[in-house]
């Protein structure tokens, strides 16, 4: 609970800095919009680790294939990433890169994600007659 706090506090704090800012100085709104997301990224980092692990440990216990939950684990983080540039781009005015970022990543996950389909495609085949 007291992370959200903290990740909630940071948002806030930046959004009043970046107000109080944008009047005088609106060149540095960028900059402390990144600060203030890399703060957050740092505060769930380790989050992100211990989901890992638990989903690693999961995996070992059960027949799942190690190579689709790296795979998975991967299209989220590309998914986090694509998102986070959109939305710096779309702070900064610039949609048109956003969009193309955004498009980026939905390539990327659906060039990363067709072994995962083209195994559940095979194993439809085989429970059909």
């Amino acid at each position: 609970m007291e992370d959200i706090i903290k990740i909630v506090g940071i948002g806030l704090i930046a959004l009043i800095i970046i107000v109080i800012v944008k009047q005088y100085r609106p060149e540095f709104v960028l900059y402390i919009s990144l600060i203030a997301g890399a703060l957050i990224i740092m505060l769930i980092m380790n989050k992100v680790g211990a989901i890992i692990e638990l989903l690693s440990s999961l995996s070992s216990k059960t027949a799942l294939n190690n190579e689709f939950l790296v795979l998975l684990i991967k299209i989220t983080g590309i998914a986090f990433l694509t998102e986070f540039t959109v939305s710096i781009c779309k702070d900064t005015g610039e949609t048109a890169i956003a969009s193309k970022v955004d498009l980026g990543g939905k390539v990327l996950i659906i060039s990363m994600s067709i072994p995962i389909i083209a195994s559940l495609l095979e194993t439809i085949i085989k429970i059909l007659p």
